[in-house]
């Protein structure tokens, strides 16, 4: 049942699930667009392919969720349209994954993140009442856990590496963590979905990533930041200066030749 705040701006249960879909697509859309940048760059070849194969993980998990909220949607959408045609402020995708590839710690630590958030967030959704949200989420799993397997190895190995790698991978987590806040903030949509069996409350993931960061950077001889975890609203269209960047790539040939098909 929608709660009175979604009630008041017209909003059912349907609209409630496309709008809470895109947001799930949108994440690893951006992130795909991210990874994509280091093809060629990374330090080595074995980083290259991996962030390269994560990056295509990361985009098809993106055109099924896409994919289910154009079919919500209807009048004709489809997943090329909500990927080429929405403006910045139409994107729902979380703040962190919109964040500066940096050094490869700056893309380790966001990937690390990311990644210890997907596995409970789709192991959690494998159980939705929705029975295309749950197959969605099926397949992401298997696909998340090689992902969290490869960023943790790496930040344990960077992090109990030299003291040059240790402090680089520490000042990057001290850089983003303030992004981490906004994967536990549920609004109405989400609580509403998640009342109702469809959807994941955030904040019910906020302990197991916890323990999964904490332990990983106790063995990585890393420190958890103190600060409040603080910037919110990717989820609400509101983004960083990053966004309009990212989108200016991704939407080029589009927005340059109108209507093409490929």
């Amino acid at each position: 049942m929608a709660s009175k705040t979604c009630k008041e701006h017209g909003m059912n249960q349907q609209q409630q699930l496309q709008h809470y879909v895109l947001r799930l697509g949108d994440t690893p859309l951006i992130l795909a667009q991210r990874l994509c940048e280091w093809c060629g760059h990374a330090p080595e070849i074995e980083i290259d392919l991996a962030l390269s194969n994560i990056g295509l993980d990361l985009l098809g998990q993106a055109r099924n969720f896409l994919s289910y909220a154009a079919e919500l949607k209807g009048a004709g959408c489809n997943e090329d349209k909500l990927a080429y045609l929405r403006d910045e402020r139409e994107f729902s995708n979380l703040l962190l994954v919109e964040q500066p590839n940096g050094g490869f710690n700056d893309t380790l630590v966001r990937q690390f993140f990311i990644d210890a958030y997907h596995v409970p967030l789709y192991s959690a959704l494998t159980q939705s009442r929705d029975p295309q949200l749950a197959a969605i989420a099926e397949k992401s799993l298997k696909e998340a856990l090689y992902h969290l397997r490869f960023s943790r190895n790496w930040m344990v190995r960077l992090g109990d590496g030299t003291a040059q790698s240790q402090q680089k991978i520490q000042q990057s987590i001290h850089r983003l963590w303030r992004f981490t806040g906004e994967l536990f903030h549920g609004d109405e949509i989400e609580i509403d979905l998640s009342e109702a069996g469809i959807a994941v409350d955030p904040r019910a993931l906020r302990d197991i990533w916890l323990q999964t960061v904490t332990e990983t950077l106790e063995e990585a001889t890393l420190t958890l930041p103190e600060q409040a975890a603080y910037r919110l609203g990717g989820k609400q269209g509101s983004h960083t200066e990053h966004l309009g960047l990212i989108l200016t790539q991704l939407q080029f040939v589009q927005r340059a030749y109108p209507n093409s098909q490929w």
